[in-house]
């Protein structure tokens, strides 16, 4: 057999387990399309649930994901992003850093129910914030920063040293460089891995089901220490834990799930498209 033949193979290997992927998850996607569609609507859109969520709408879980989404956000990217730039720029290579980078590998691949009880046992219980919007997105800022850390961490050390050595021979300090220079350089992967991060946030139930998510709470949280209903933990329920639920309200519930997940996904991949074209290197 000459080589011809084998990359043939080796590309049809290839191709069928590309298949292998892909028609499952459109498989799943379709079904979730032609089940949830009939129930969207703007009631459904825009209201409260009622009848212990078997009519209403969704609204309180729209707005308790992405406010929770939000603040996630607002703690988790200043803190993510300033780790990055002191281990890339600042931190000598060291047994402690080294360290650190092994524990953030590790953090990372910890399932998210562990998150949820340490979130339980810091926040709810000890700090007293309770079952809260802040304690929830605490809980998620730290579940999500290691992947933060290191993915911007990769994005800086990928900038190439003469941009570094160009601004310090101007004249400009350590830090005017890593402002200037570095940090527009690396944007793209530093974005594309803060995103990627809130879409887990976003999705997850373990987290939110011990520190913020409410059964049912037909109103809008009124401030952070208030509980809040959340499309994943909302979808749980109404899947599993009530009794004769529709069918429209588990898939619809499911869709709109889908779509905020899927749009952040496509704003993220813009985002890295539209700073990749302004890259110089």
């Amino acid at each position: 057999m000459n080589r011809h033949w084998v990359q043939r193979l080796g590309f049809g290997i290839l191709g069928f387990a590309t298949l292998l992927v892909v028609i499952p998850i459109v498989l799943v996607i379709a079904l979730i399309i032609i089940k949830g569609a009939p129930a969207i609507n703007w009631e459904f859109l825009t209201t409260m649930p009622r009848e212990g969520m078997k009519a209403g709408g969704i609204l309180p879980a729209i707005i308790g994901t992405l406010l929770l989404t939000v603040c996630t956000a607002l703690i988790s990217i200043p803190i993510g992003v300033g780790g990055a730039i002191y281990l890339s720029e600042y931190a000598k290579d060291n047994w402690a850093t080294r360290l650190i980078r092994l524990s953030m590998v590790n953090l990372a691949g910890t399932p998210s129910v562990v998150y949820g009880l340490f979130g339980l046992g810091l926040f709810v219980i000890f700090l007293k914030l309770g079952t809260s919007v802040a304690a929830g997105s605490l809980t998620l800022a730290i579940m999500i920063l290691p992947v933060i850390i290191s993915t911007s961490e990769e994005a800086l050390r990928a900038v190439p040293m003469e941009y570094r050595t160009v601004s310090a021979s101007l004249g400009g300090t350590r830090w005017q460089g890593i402002r200037h220079v570095v940090l527009p350089q690396a944007t793209s992967g530093i974005t594309t891995g803060i995103l990627l991060s809130l879409l887990r946030a976003s999705g997850e139930t373990a987290p939110i089901l011990f520190t913020a998510a409410a059964f049912y709470l037909p109103r809008l949280p009124n401030s952070l220490s208030d509980p809040v209903m959340a499309l994943p933990y909302h979808l749980y329920v109404v899947s599993t834990q009530v009794p004769g639920m529709p069918e429209g309200i588990q898939y619809g519930t499911a869709l709109v799930l889908l779509v905020i997940v899927l749009s952040m996904n496509i704003i993220a991949s813009l985002i890295r498209s539209y700073f990749r074209r302004r890259r110089q290197w």
